[in-house]
């Protein structure tokens, strides 16, 4: 992507959807840093789907401690690993009521010191509850970085830091939300919607014509 194209890039995304948000349902931090946790490798709408019963029971990291990893997997059964995702977010529930006062810890080092929670999480829990000027690259912000132009990279690092460099700063704080939103519905790996999308003059997919991409193929980056 032409760096003279990012400003217009964001600016035509950040017109579209002013005040984007997070697809997953929270109403603390804790409660951010549990769904994000629990959406590794699955989707928003099968994490909000499990999380409402799980919060009522337990929307302190102590409660969610109490409950124990057997009980936390028995409601969390519909999201895929999770058995896994219930022993890291017991665990995490225990560190985070014996070194940080039950509190979610505010430092990258601290949250990915937290079992089942990578640099990924730790980007969005920043972000999102802090308002930290982070970049979570997931498989949808990977896609889009790459197959427009805006950020290409070999692995998730490499786009987040070139990202970082190359969104405008004003952009910062909302950028990963209009890319993964952009990703999810428009951007979509095996089908990309470029005839809706309203970006598409800036990219370099939508520049060349989504027609060089054979039907039902991905861009193979994501």
């Amino acid at each position: 992507m032409n760096p003279e194209a990012i400003a217009p890039f964001f600016a035509t995304l950040a017109a579209a959807n002013p005040q984007p948000r997070s697809e997953l349902e929270y109403s603390s931090v804790f409660e951010l840093l549990a769904a994000v946790l629990l959406s590794a490798q699955a989707t928003d709408v099968s994490v909000n789907k499990a999380t409402p019963a799980l919060f009522a029971l337990a929307p302190t990291p102590q409660k969610m401690l109490d409950l124990g990893v057997e009980r936390v997997a028995e409601m969390i059964r519909t999201i895929g690993l999770y058995r896994t995702k219930a022993s890291h977010l017991v665990a995490t529930c225990r560190i985070l009521v014996e070194q940080h006062g039950g509190t979610v810890p505010r430092t990258r080092e601290a949250l990915q010191a937290l079992p089942g929670v990578g640099r990924k999480t730790a980007n969005v829990v920043l972000n999102v509850a802090f308002g930290e000027p982070t970049l979570a690259v997931d498989t949808h912000v990977f896609r889009v970085a790459n197959r427009s132009g805006l950020a290409p990279g070999r692995d998730p690092l490499a786009v987040e830091l070139l990202l970082l460099q190359r969104v405008p700063p004003r952009y910062l704080a909302d950028a990963h939300h209009w890319l993964i939103l952009h990703g999810r519905h428009v951007c979509q790996a095996r089908a990309p919607r470029c005839t809706d999308c309203q970006v598409r003059r800036w990219c370099d997919l939508g520049a060349r014509g989504a027609s060089t991409m054979p039907a039902g193929e991905s861009d193979g980056r994501a």
